[in-house]
């Protein structure tokens, strides 16, 4: 009993103490204890990275590395987008579908010189790895799961640059958005990747878990890098119509109806779900993924209830009062024939509805990505 116990118990990332000394409030995430905000509020975390710089903990993030010959034809097969086409210091955005086309999990894809590196979802990662090695076959490729090995911190913000540009020898000015390059950052090796899932210029910082205490430390002896939790995270990818698996995409929605269809691409040749995509694309995409607008103050939560034409449309997948934009935002999936900018809707706010307008992500126009 002691050993399923342990089994359950919730993980906790290298930074744990450090999110503690802060005072953060924590709660359970995917398995992890996480920060989901510190005392100065969510609104005031969001304000920095929007503004200026903040810093996340996203070391429950789960790192696969492939190596061998084959190692850029398999992640090729169990993902979407082109891996052939990435350069060495590339990274894309992609998909990872089952036989029915739907989405296991949305990943990133690293390209090194010896070695590819898929960066997935804490809450999927044993899933992930049991489901990409169904497909190993005769693929001369070797797979390891380093999720414990590695923290992550993505310093985001408009000014994540001039501030990181003082601890670190690389020229961040030459990392161009979605590249990366292997250096130091306050003294600790690893990888600094123009990347992130707010919208904003930034980095994300992959480092041994056990040296990530002492750059998180020397990050915030800056004076000028905002801690900030899930809550902020969340708040900012929202803004920017960025997909969130388990609530905007999951496995039951393939990526042409979740607007990832820009990740598919048919003409690589065979991969994972192929079939199923093209089957769908021939008999007309059912429903897609639009974003709205609530002019009402009524906030709407993932999981009310949603309606088109007096008709069920399923539910909320995400929403949120727009810390920058003063506004409710949110996604559903409406039928294919409605997901046009200025279709109305109805969402069910606690027994009420109230009138919703499709409007096309970004919410937000104004982020500094390059």
């Amino acid at each position: 009993m002691a050993d399923v116990v342990a089994e359950q118990a919730l993980k906790r990332t290298p930074l744990h103490e450090q999110h503690r000394a802060l005072g953060a409030k924590i709660v359970p995430f995917a398995g992890y204890e996480m920060p989901v905000q510190y005392p100065g509020g969510i609104t005031a975390e969001h304000k920095a990275v929007r503004e200026g710089c903040g810093v996340f903990d996203v070391s429950h993030m789960g790192e696969f590395i492939v190596t061998g010959p084959d190692a850029v034809a398999f992640v090729n097969h169990v993902t979407t987008n082109d891996v052939a086409k990435l350069a060495v210091g590339q990274v894309h955005y992609s998909t990872i579908l089952n036989e029915r086309g739907t989405i296991e999990d949305d990943c990133l894809v690293y390209r090194m010189a010896d070695r590819l590196m898929l960066v997935v979802n804490a809450s999927n990662r044993e899933k992930d790895l049991a489901h990409i090695l169904r497909y190993k076959g005769d693929f001369d490729v070797t797979v390891e799961d380093r999720s414990d090995d590695y923290a992550l911190l993505a310093v985001q913000g408009p000014k994540a640059e001039e501030i990181l540009q003082p601890l670190t020898a690389t020229d961040l000015s030459q990392i161009a958005y979605y590249w990366f390059a292997e250096g130091e950052v306050a003294g600790v090796s690893g990888i600094i990747s123009r990347t992130g899932y707010t919208g904003e210029d930034g980095f994300e910082l992959y480092v041994p878990a056990a040296d990530a205490p002492r750059l998180w430390d020397a990050l915030l002896a800056t004076g000028r890098i905002t801690p900030a939790g899930l809550g902020a995270r969340d708040t900012l990818r929202l803004e920017m119509g960025m997909a969130l698996y388990g609530n905007d995409i999951d496995d039951t929605v393939t990526p042409l109806e979740a607007n990832l269809g820009w990740l598919v691409k048919l003409a690589k040749g065979d991969f994972v779900g192929k079939a199923a995509l093209e089957a769908e694309k021939a008999a007309g995409i059912p429903r897609r993924l639009v974003g709205f607008t609530v002019a009402e103050r009524a906030i709407p939560r993932h999981g009310y209830p949603v309606f088109h034409d007096g008709q069920p449309s399923g539910a909320v997948r995400s929403g949120t009062m727009s810390p920058t934009l003063g506004t409710s935002i949110g996604t559903a999936y409406l039928p294919a024939a409605a997901a046009t900018p200025g279709t109305t809707f109805e969402i069910d706010v606690r027994g009420k509805r109230v009138a919703a307008t499709v409007v096309k992500p970004p919410f937000y126009k104004d982020a500094s990505h390059k």
